[in-house]
Parts: C-alpha cells; structure tokens; sequence
C-alpha cells in the first residue's frame, strides 16, 4: 500500500476528526493573526476540506459528483488546483 493509499484510508474512516482539526487549526491561526487574515484563512480551510472529502470519497469507491467520478489522474485540466485562478499577489 502506498502513501496516498494510506491517507486516502485514513480519511475515510476519520474524516470527521480531520475536518474538526482543520476547523480548530483555522480557529488557532485566526486568533493569532488577530482577523487580518481571516478571508484567506478561511478559503484555504475549505479548499482542504474538499480536498479532504474528495480523497475520502476514492477510497470509499465513490464520487461526490464533483469535478467527475473518474477518479484523479484521468482528466488534466480543471478549473481548480494551484494552477486555478485565483488571488495573485
């Protein structure tokens, strides 16, 4: 079993522990960030909670309907990912 196959195991059977722990490490870095950089802060927590979820969900076998169920790797080219647009700086 590789790497990814063990993290993509893990989140499926404790998937609910990691997003409670993504909220309490965007609650931390919040609180001492004392809000500036809350908006960032709280798209990056999303963005691994889908992230989190979607992995969770090719280990289960199934698709969230999102972004296609054919599984990583197949398609190149999404909306989404570091590649995205997004906020440059």
């Amino acid at each position: 079993m590789g790497f990814m196959d063990s993290v993509k195991n893990m989140l499926s059977k404790h998937g609910d522990k990691v997003q409670k722990g993504l909220d309490k490490a965007a609650q931390t870095a919040d609180d001492r960030t004392k809000g500036k950089y809350s908006d960032k802060i709280k798209s990056g927590t999303q963005k691994a909670k889908e992230a989190a979820e979607k992995y969770a969900d090719d280990q289960r076998g199934g698709g969230s309907g999102r972004g296609g169920s054919e599984g990583p790797g197949k398609q190149g080219g999404g909306s989404e990912g570091p590649g995205g647009s997004g906020s440059g700086s």
